[in-house]
């Protein structure tokens, strides 16, 4: 792993310092109790993403420690009772705890600032009240994004409207509000009034007008993105989670990264509230340039992916740094936006005969056999080097056997999400939806289980058809169970389509996978 170079008097070292609480089904509940905030870590002391996160998570606690916040950590291998008990299905499992009835996922980055940032934000309340000019000046400096409110005494409605945004975006952002109107002339803003005041590019940024919540928030979450900011596993859910494309600048250095950058500022500003502009570091992620339809290894490269619809559109020239000149790449933006440039679909090709009982599907016969017609169609995303997917197999096979007499009403089938490109968003592998007759445009996603049995009940009672089959006739299916595995292995795709915030956080994780893991050991690792 990364952090083998400490060797053995680092690592006792560091476990000796450690401000991370050790816990067990005897001292959790007293522990957090007694504690206000709590940042709780489930392990297992095999799990390569535990062993990524530990030094991260050291650091994060050493910090946080002056603030009375509390990083913990329990060991799920030694204390089964208590894990069980938190309903910890996957490692690491990290929850915020405020008592032991209160209690929330956390779903920030893993890095060391991340957390603090994140756990910082969750100490506060969703809106902090800033009487004087001091305590203004010393929030505008406490994270690298905050907004303030300036309020008059009585606007109830502004207030209202800005802790209603607070309380929803309070895991992203810091907020602050004033009603002093000395404190407002000194800004130079009229209330009601929001800034949002930033370590990057202009330094701040005012909203003044149609004071809505809808309005607000996306005053936020535009303001608070740079023009060029940099994708990595703590940026790239909130690139996804922003609702518009993303322009990726592919380079091996900083100095490359920066240079590029400068040259394609002014298309960036341009088209700021259109798409998202961000460099990549080609060196650490450019295996992602694949999932984008690039060719990997060919730097500088530019691509675009549409977040909302998972589609991608790469430049076609790549390799020098001359073919992203402000004229070809302000042209290529230019007819993206203008809608004429057409998709790339990465596709194997169409099978010449289905064999076996699963049906295949790739990009290229997708919307034939998955949506244009009225079947219902259970469809498992799948990826080669995924062993939760090795595992399936056999009992997928087995459920596609059953439905055999039923191939007019349902139709059991599998893709290859890393060789095809897909509309449908995904997360993990093996991920399984229903497809059913009639509502094609909502797929019902399946949580359950990895049994035939389980499968069956599922395709009955969520399917247009409700066709049931027993499978009495072949018993419980033999090969590798698979209903234990804890959760689905990371997806080794960061692709996205738009999707829920929640699910945007989820998919970062395939960021952390790739830099932190090798091939050969993806299959042994749950999601992070």
């Amino acid at each position: 792993m990364k952090y083998a170079g400490l060797g053995l008097f680092g690592l006792a070292a560091l476990a000796a310092a450690s401000d991370v609480h050790e816990l067990t089904g005897a001292t959790f509940s007293d522990f957090v109790s007694e504690n206000d905030l709590v940042l709780a870590e489930f392990f297992a002391p095999w799990c390569g993403h535990c062993k990524a996160l530990a030094p991260e998570y050291e650091e994060a606690a050493t910090e946080l420690k002056a603030k009375s916040i509390a990083l913990a950590k329990i060991d799920c291998t030694a204390e089964e009772d208590l894990c069980k008990t938190q309903e910890v299905t996957g490692y690491p499992t990290l929850k915020i705890f405020r008592g032991a009835s209160n209690v929330q996922p956390y779903s920030g980055p893993r890095k060391a600032q991340a957390i603090v940032s994140y756990m910082t934000k969750q100490s506060l309340p969703s809106v902090s009240l800033l009487h004087t000019g001091e305590a203004l000046e010393e929030f505008k400096t406490a994270d690298k994004v905050v907004l303030v409110g300036y309020f008059g005494k009585d606007d109830k409605t502004s207030n209202v409207t800005f802790e209603e945004v607070a309380d929803e975006l309070r895991d992203s952002f810091l907020f602050g509000a004033t009603s002093d109107p000395a404190l407002a002339k000194a800004e130079g803003v009229t209330p009601p009034a929001v800034v949002l005041y930033k370590t990057f590019d202009e330094g701040k940024n005012t909203f003044e007008e149609g004071f809505t919540k809808e309005k607000l928030t996306t005053f936020a979450k535009t303001a608070s993105t740079p023009v060029i900011g940099e994708v990595g596993p703590e940026t790239y859910a909130g690139y996804m989670a922003a609702g518009i494309p993303l322009a990726y600048i592919f380079a091996e250095t900083p100095e490359e990264r920066a240079s590029i950058a400068k040259t394609l500022k002014p298309i960036a500003e341009k088209h700021k509230s259109k798409l998202n502009f961000a460099t990549i570091d080609a060196g650490a992620f450019g295996q992602h340039a694949g999932n984008l339809n690039l060719e990997v290894g060919n730097w500088p490269a530019f691509a675009i992916q549409d977040t909302q619809k998972n589609q991608k559109f790469p430049f076609a020239k790549q390799g020098s740094a001359s073919d992203l000149s402000a004229k070809s790449i302000g042209k290529f933006v230019d007819d993206f936006v203008g809608g004429k440039v057409d998709p790339s679909v990465k596709s194997e090709p169409i099978p010449e005969k289905q064999e076996g009982p699963v049906t295949i599907v790739v990009a290229k016969n997708y919307q034939d056999v998955v949506i244009d017609n009225d079947k219902d169609v259970l469809l498992e995303f799948y990826a080669p080097w995924c062993g939760h997917c090795k595992a399936l197999a056999p009992k997928y096979d087995e459920l596609a056997t059953l439905y055999k007499s039923h191939s007019d009403k349902i139709v059991i089938a599998k893709v290859d999400a890393t060789l095809n490109d897909v509309p449908d968003e995904i997360q993990g592998f093996p991920t399984i939806k229903l497809f059913k007759a009639g509502s094609k445009d909502a797929p019902v996603d399946y949580s359950g289980s990895r049994t035939v049995d389980d499968l069956i009940s599922f395709i009955r009672d969520n399917g247009s058809h409700k066709i049931d089959v027993s499978s009495a006739e072949t018993a419980s299916a033999e090969g590798v169970e698979t209903d234990g595995m804890p959760m689905q292995a990371p997806a080794a795709t960061a692709s996205g389509a738009a999707e829920k915030v929640k699910e945007k956080v989820k998919e970062a994780a395939g960021w952390v996978k790739d830099s932190l893991l090798d091939d050969e050991d993806a299959d042994e690792h749950d999601e992070l």
